[in-house]
């Protein structure tokens, strides 16, 4: 009996450890409902369980950091390069996500060995076409919305936004920080109310001409479109047009939605196998049809919401690496916030 007893028990924890090694757990901060088909999608394929635990970033971050070696998280998801790039800062995420999906489908200038890029966006202007002539839009520039002649006539969100962070990040990586102060003093200049609301509210802003340029992702103006947020944001995006700035220089600031890798992950194959299955063709379409995003991976195309109306035609910056957003991050805060910006 006692042989049996032992057997059993030794047989117990050889299940509890298959076990253990068959899931994966994932920190989610993406706020997409879709995201959680798909991952269903990948245990299906693969049997692993995704666990999910959904909330805000910082929420996540912070449970992240106070857990510590206790924490049971394997990847952390968000939808900003300067999120994972300051949680790679604290300290808080490990090298080893790589692999040969990950290495032939992301570009270097997307990833570090402690997070990838699984989605792309970019951050673009919005405008009326009523209001704003071709000959003011061309040759359009980020740097270029500091220009006077667009006082009274730019919105765009809040200097704590995390997507606002991450493009002045950029332009401080790109001209330095002293160039990208003067620049965000034009900018507060150029305002033409207090920054308020997410990046819809700047381009139903446009629409309703309390300004004549937005600055949002580019995402929303499809997700409006596609009439999920109601038919008077769907009419409010049909009155504006998009534009893709830098297009003679560098090219669009792109931002990423990025898988981290955190430090003491328990299932560490089975999250690099979850980062392979995100930058499957099958999973990237997913993402662009029901988030509206840009595929990370060659041989997909956008929504066609988002070719329609947004064009996939234009020039990326792929130049910067958007692990500067992380490290930029604080400096373009204090830029912002010398300069006034709300």
């Amino acid at each position: 009996m006692k042989k049996i007893s032992i057997l059993a028990l030794i047989m117990s924890l050889f299940v509890s450890a298959f076990a253990i090694a068959n899931e994966v757990n994932v920190f989610n901060a993406r706020h997409y409902k879709a995201d959680a088909e798909m991952y269903g999608k990948f245990t299906a394929a693969t049997g692993i369980k995704v666990n999910l635990i959904n909330g805000k970033s910082g929420a996540l971050e912070k449970r992240i950091a106070e857990e510590g070696a206790d924490s049971s998280a394997d990847l952390y998801i968000t939808a900003d390069a300067g999120r994972c790039g300051a949680m790679e800062a604290k300290g808080l995420l490990q090298g080893g996500l790589s692999s040969a999906t990950i290495k032939a489908s992301v570009p270097k200038n997307f990833r570090t060995n402690k997070w990838v890029g699984v989605a792309k966006r970019a951050r673009i202007i919005y405008y009326s076409p009523e209001r704003v002539s071709g000959a003011e839009l061309s040759g359009l520039t980020y740097e270029g919305l500091a220009d006077p002649k667009w006082k009274g006539r730019l919105v765009i969100r809040k200097s704590s936004n995390i997507y606002n962070k991450s493009l002045v990040a950029s332009l401080i990586e790109n001209n330095g920080k002293k160039a990208t102060s003067e620049w965000a003093k034009g900018v507060v200049a150029n305002m033409a109310r207090t920054p308020k609301g997410n990046d819809r509210a700047q381009i139903m802003a446009v629409a309703a001409g309390e300004a004549d340029i937005a600055v949002a992702n580019t995402y929303y103006l499809a997700l409006m479109l596609s009439g999920n947020k109601g038919a008077e944001q769907q009419a409010a995006a049909k009155k504006v047009k998009a534009f893709f700035p830098n297009q003679q220089g560098r090219g669009t600031h792109m931002n990423i939605s990025c898988a981290a890798l955190v430090k003491g992950a328990p299932n560490k194959a089975n999250a690099i196998a979850l980062v392979d299955f995100l930058l499957s063709p099958e999973s990237q379409e997913h993402f662009t049809n029901n988030t509206f995003e840009f595929p990370m991976i060659g041989g997909v195309s956008p929504s066609p919401l988002v070719v329609n109306n947004l064009g996939l035609d234009f020039k990326q910056d792929l130049a910067t690496k958007v692990s500067s957003y992380g490290k930029n991050q604080a400096a373009a805060l204090e830029v912002m916030t010398a300069a006034g910006w709300k």
